[in-house]
């Protein structure tokens, strides 16, 4: 069995942006999950641009973005203390010498044999070299100066987002000012 690598991808895997009823965006999932909700009668459309699925007596349009029809109380979200968030905060940079390479570590600032936490505020990305040099030292005492302050990114909807606005630049009016 032989797959063609030309085939495009499923449209029923694409991203959908789901705002709340106030416009604030929610979420991102699947044209399936997006569907169902249209479907149902618990979101409207707001752009639909992305063509059409068929069945054998319908025509549906793919759905960029859709708005739910009531409210959402939630918690303002906060970014998660991951790698890989960490390594978004500093631009995937290293916070000692500067460098942008592909292989960073992650280095906390007091170390955590010295009572220094894994909080957001005590983390940043440091290349190998300088992760090494630094080693179970402050940043005072290896002389090696942070070039920023480490501390929790806002979670606004562009920070959240970001990495579907490449590909989906409709999202951007949704996305600013949240």
């Amino acid at each position: 069995m032989t797959i063609n690598a030309n085939i495009k991808s499923d449209p029923l895997r694409e991203p959908v942006l789901i705002l709340n009823a106030n416009f604030e965006p929610l979420h991102v999932s699947t044209t399936k999950r997006a569907l169902g909700l249209l479907f149902s009668g618990k979101a409207e459309v707001i752009i639909n641009g992305r063509g059409y699925i068929h069945s054998a007596t319908a025509k549906f349009g793919i759905p960029s973005i859709i708005r739910l029809s009531h409210m959402i109380r939630r918690p303002r979200p906060r970014v998660n203390l991951t790698k890989r968030e960490i390594m978004r905060r500093d631009n995937f940079t290293c916070q000692y010498c500067g460098s942008n390479t592909s292989i960073l570590t992650i280095d906390h600032v007091i170390p955590r044999h010295s009572g220094g936490q894994h909080r957001w505020e005590n983390v940043v990305a440091a290349c190998q070299t300088c992760n090494r040099r630094k080693g179970g030292l402050t940043p005072e005492q290896a002389n090696m100066p942070l070039r920023h302050t480490p501390r929790e990114p806002k979670p606004t909807a562009l920070y959240r987002f970001s990495k579907y606005l490449n590909h989906r630049e409709e999202w951007n009016q949704f996305l600013n000012g949240w």
